[in-house]
């Protein structure tokens, strides 16, 4: 199924602000991990120097120091080690210099594995020394760096989706008004060929008697017909206005066969200018809905076939069980096949993109029709019949109320 470009730009958009909220997100992770990380490592050196300073004030011996830690007295040239000493400690040279200088000093020193604080301060005549195993403490870091990573990750996914997801509700309204935009601009353009077509072909015939010196009533029925067909145009453009307007619209009761009667009279002379015979089958056939928009619809399909057949095109109204059926049939080379599963597609085009008098098509006439049609409750099909040409049916739910509130004609 093929994506409109509106649905497109919704999805990078969405997407584009799901990226952006994953790296907001990722800058806060980062930056509470930072604050985190100095805020343990404040709280384990105020702890570690708590250790420390216990340590050497309960120095009696060095027999039993803290746990996690060792204790080394130099005093009067003899050194005391806490049992269990990690090999390569103390740190000789520290307890020798603040011996000599009464300075205390602490040093980072690594053994292997394994980082080591020594904290060295004057002691009696000598010197002592705490031996503090970091171990414990780079394990919780590092518990808590990958709490804070896995937690970070988990979020960056997250806040990304969520992200994008509140992202494509907040833009939908937005697409759908560029959609409706989008269509009404099309819909515009395109219902409003077939009626300015049909103003031009009356507006030349009218020229053509005039310089031919027709007889003035002749020449006044065509004049009248311009100017039905001229407020059928403000028709359309009313309806297209209405069909901007997301509002529910009231419906109409109306008699479908007298809308193609009138869409058979209008199409008479295109269908003349291409030797193309109209013959039309109505009987009365009542419908609800909006009787302009059905009538663009019904417009659309006489055009469509006047357009396509050879020589002549069928138009059929009769009523079927509790539905009006429209069927209109041409003698015209058919649909493509290839066309047929995407005919009521907006730009669905065959092969060939230009009609007989060279002028492009869009595709959005049978899509029109189509959306028409499903307002009102109906379906259109088409299909290639055995006998050759093309059949378009509409069906539409018959009216359920009275027969006795018929509508006025349309002027």
């Amino acid at each position: 199924m093929r994506r409109s470009p509106d649905n497109r730009v919704l999805r990078r958009t969405a997407w584009r602000v799901g990226l952006q909220t994953a790296t907001g997100v990722a800058v806060t992770v980062v930056v509470l991990a930072a604050v985190a990380s100095l805020v343990v490592l404040r709280s384990q050196h105020e702890s570690e120097n708590q250790l420390v300073r216990n340590a050497i004030d309960q120095a009696d011996d060095v027999t039993d120091p803290p746990a996690g830690s060792w204790l080394i007295v130099l005093a009067d040239g003899r050194r005391s080690d806490s049992p269990g000493l990690p090999p390569g400690l103390p740190g000789q040279a520290d307890l020798e210099q603040t011996a000599r200088d009464h300075v205390a000093r602490t040093t980072d020193v690594r053994v292997g594995t394994r980082e080591y604080r020594l904290y060295t301060e004057p002691f009696r005549d000598g010197a002592i020394q705490v031996v503090l195993d970091l171990h414990s403490a780079h394990e919780e870091r590092t518990r808590m760096l990958q709490a804070l990573l896995i937690a970070g990750a988990a979020g960056l996914v997250l806040a990304g989706l969520a992200g994008a997801w509140l992202a494509r509700r907040a833009v939908a309204p937005l697409a759908a008004a560029l959609a409706l935009q989008r269509r009404f601009v099309a819909d515009a353009g395109h219902e409003l060929r077939t009626p300015v077509t049909l103003l031009s072909t009356r507006a030349q015939l009218i020229r053509r008697r005039l310089r031919r010196d027709a007889d003035p009533a002749a020449v006044l029925s065509e004049v009248d017909d311009l100017v039905r067909d001229a407020g059928r145009l403000a028709g359309i453009l009313d309806d297209l206005l209405v069909a901007a307007d997301p509002r529910e619209r009231p419906t109409d009761r109306l008699d479908l066969a007298r809308l193609v009667d009138d869409a058979v009279d209008a199409a008479r002379p295109e269908a003349e200018a291409r030797a193309v015979a109209l013959r039309a089958e109505t009987g009365h056939a009542t419908v609800a809905g909006s009787e302009v928009t059905l009538r663009r619809a019904v417009t659309a399909l006489v055009d469509n076939g006047i357009r396509h057949a050879r020589t002549e095109r069928r138009v059929r109204v009769a009523r079927e069980g509790r539905a009006v059926v429209l069927t209109l049939t041409d003698d015209g080379p058919g649909i493509d096949e290839s066309v047929l599963p995407t005919l009521f597609e907006r730009f669905s085009s065959g092969p060939g993109t230009d009609d007989s008098a060279g002028r492009r098509r869009y595709g959005l006439g049978l899509a029109l029709v189509n959306e028409i049609v499903a307002r009102h409750g109906g379906s259109v099909t088409a299909d290639n019949p055995s006998g050759g040409g093309a059949r378009f049916l509409v069906r539409l739910p018959a009216a359920r109320f009275p027969e006795t509130s018929q509508n006025s004609p349309a002027g």
